[in-house]
């Protein structure tokens, strides 16, 4: 299989500004070809994303603890609106929370990642999740592999 050599366009969504620059750092680490784009939070996120001329991301991580507008909130607007439909979401977030995960499964998060706690760590997840071939994994979605864990 020929890999396609465009970057993935990759946005996270985070209110911590701590967090976002450990992700940044990872990804850089990981030599992925890709466009990362962040938001420090839900609003922000939105009217991005609403742009008519943004380029939507193959992959979001969405926090969901951020002020002005949750991670919650974000899923349910990107999910009712059709143009977003092939946008995986990888829900991002310090909570391992059972509730938590219901609800972001249940409202069309493609993945649950706990955030790792330290950066070799955080670079494995990254790598596997972004490396997921998407179109197979939502295709076969189940409560069993929503929870994503190294």
């Amino acid at each position: 299989m020929i890999k396609d050599k465009s970057p993935i366009n990759i946005m996270l969504a985070d209110d911590d500004e701590d967090d976002r620059n450990f992700f940044n750092d990872a990804i850089k680490e990981l030599k992925i070809n890709n466009n990362l784009t962040v938001f420090k939070n839900g609003r922000e996120l939105m009217d991005y994303l609403e742009h008519p001329n943004t380029i939507l991301p193959h992959i979001l991580f969405l926090d969901l603890n951020m002020p002005s507008k949750n991670g919650n909130e974000c899923l349910k607007e990107i999910r009712q609106n059709p143009m977003f439909k092939d946008i995986s979401i990888a829900i991002y977030s310090t909570s391992s929370a059972e509730k938590d995960i219901e609800e972001t499964f249940v409202g069309g998060a493609n993945i649950y990642i706990k955030k790792p706690n330290d950066f070799t760590n955080l670079k494995k997840v990254l790598k596997e999740v972004v490396n997921i071939n998407w179109q197979f994994h939502t295709s076969g979605l189940n409560k069993d592999t929503f929870f994503f864990s190294i």
